[in-house]
């Protein structure tokens, strides 16, 4: 049997902690549920990770940086019309294949909003930066100004509720957005 690398064990606990924590949340999910989900034993999880929070912000920050990293390649050698509509239809993409990502951001805001309430601005600072990282990505391939991007960013935080909800593509509400078919027949499917 070849042992795994601390490295890899990390790796382990985020990939089972974005299902544990997308699920129950942060204030829901229990370090014993991620060490179970993983196969090691929670102190074990204690030497990899200093805490639960240590967990949590590492899920959070992997989830922004692979949607920002989503943006991008989407974007590449696009501008205008063309690339707002490759960014919309790859984030559609990235929450249709991997339901957990569209589950955990709507936790990583429900854990930032109960956290800056409770005075602790750690989670607000990381999570404010990682979508900043994704507003920038985003305004940089659109060409756009801020209020473009805000219109695009309102759109795409519409679509997260709306799919959590679990409004289906057929539902009148869609027909509200400006988005194309191929988005509603994803998000719907």
């Amino acid at each position: 049997m070849v042992r795994m690398s601390a490295e890899d064990r990390r790796e382990s606990v985020i990939r089972a902690a974005t299902a544990e924590f997308a699920q129950g949340g942060y204030h829901g999910t229990s370090t014993e549920a991620i060490a179970r989900r993983v196969g090691v034993s929670q102190p074990y999880l204690f030497r990899l990770f200093p805490g639960k929070k240590a967990i949590f912000l590492a899920v959070a920050s992997r989830c922004l940086d692979e949607t920002r990293e989503v943006f991008e390649a989407a974007s590449e050698g696009l501008e205008g019309e063309e690339a707002k509509e490759a960014l919309a239809e790859a984030y559609t993409r990235l929450v249709v294949e991997d339901p957990d990502k569209l589950q955990l951001q709507m936790q990583i805001y429900v854990a930032v909003a109960a956290a800056e309430a409770a005075g602790d601005h750690e989670f607000g600072e990381m999570v404010r930066a990682g979508w900043m990282g994704i507003w920038d990505t985003a305004q940089a391939a659109l060409g756009a100004d801020a209020d473009e991007v805000a219109t695009f960013m309102g759109h795409g935080m519409l679509i997260n509720c709306l799919a959590a909800m679990g409004f289906t593509s057929e539902h009148r509400v869609w027909g509200a957005l400006d988005i194309s078919a191929r988005v509603k027949r994803e998000v719907g499917s």
